[in-house]
C-alpha cells in the first residue's frame, strides 16, 4: 500500500501534466497549504520564473489575520495574489491545485482571486 505521501505526488504530477497540456503559454497560479499556512504563486514555465507570490506570511498579512490556516485567510492570500498579479501585468493564469482538493481554503482562495480580477 503506497503512503499518503506517495499518494499526494501521484496527484500533483497527474494534475500538473495536465495543465501543461492546456497552458497555451499562461501563466500558472499554483497554491500550497499546510496546516498552518497558505502560499501562492505566480509562475512563468516557460522562463522559469515567480512573477508574484503571497502567502499568510506576508507582513501585511500577518498582522490583519489572527490565524493564518482558515477560509478567511485563504480570502485575503488570493486578493493579494490577484492585486500583485496585476501589478506585474498578467491577467490570465491557470489553476494549479497541485495535490490538493478544490474545496475549503484552496476554493476560498480561488474565488478570492477570481473576484480580485484573475481569469481562470
Amino acid at each position: 500500500m503506497l503512503s499518503s505521501k506517495k499518494l499526494f505526488e501521484r496527484r500533483r504530477s497527474r494534475v500538473r501534466t495536465g495543465l501543461r497540456k492546456v497552458a497555451n503559454g499562461r501563466a500558472r497560479l499554483s497554491i500550497h497549504r499546510t496546516n498552518q499556512h497558505i502560499y501562492a504563486q505566480i509562475i512563468d514555465d516557460e522562463k522559469g520564473v515567480t512573477i508574484a507570490a503571497a502567502s499568510t506570511l506576508d507582513e501585511g498579512l500577518r498582522k490583519e489575520l489572527k490565524v493564518g490556516s482558515n477560509s478567511k485567510a485563504a480570502s485575503a492570500v488570493g486578493k493579494m495574489i490577484a492585486d500583485r498579479a496585476k501589478g506585474a501585468g498578467v491577467k490570465q493564469v491557470i489553476f494549479d491545485r497541485g495535490g490538493f482538493l478544490f474545496h475549503g481554503r484552496v476554493k476560498a482562495l480561488a474565488d478570492a482571486a477570481r473576484e480580485a480580477g484573475l481569469d481562470f
